[in-house]
């Protein structure tokens, strides 16, 4: 596509062109703001690993519902709505453990990673793609019975 086509299809078609540049801007800044946060990513690979080696726990604040149908196995749910790590049993015992923050498609868990580090959780990272990625890099999910 040459820069003439382009230009002609910007002109005839002003509001594509504008939901294009207003959708690729917003991916933009939000991996930028995910970069800055200073929460680290991880791949499921990586993830993998640190749940292996390390005994990182993974807290999946998806909705219940959600949860049930497919969660990582020996992870525990933490809904986003009553999210609340000082409340819960066994959060509130993990301080010391290295935790993955994981939601279906990986962009409403960095919301609550960022409560857990203000909350005095040192080690917090962020599965990317969320459950999303998991089921596409075909690592196994358990559902509850």
């Amino acid at each position: 596509m040459s820069w003439d086509q382009l230009s002609a299809f910007a002109q005839s078609s002003p509001i594509l062109t504008l939901a294009f540049v207003g959708l690729t801007l917003a991916v933009v800044i939000n991996e930028v703001r995910l970069r800055l946060s200073g929460i680290p990513v991880l791949s499921p690979a990586a993830a993998t690993r640190r749940m292996n080696s390390e005994e990182a726990l993974v807290v999946d604040v998806s909705p219940a519902a959600d949860f049930a149908k497919a969660h990582i196995l020996g992870s525990i749910s933490m809904p986003l709505s009553g999210f609340d790590p000082e409340r819960h049993k066994v959060l509130g015992k993990a301080k010391a453990r290295p935790l993955i923050v994981v939601c279906r498609a990986g962009t409403t868990a960095r919301d609550a990673a960022k409560k857990l580090k203000k909350a005095g959780y040192a080690d917090v990272s962020l599965l990317d793609g969320g459950i999303a990625g998991w089921r596409q890099a075909d690592l196994p999910l358990a559902k509850a019975r």
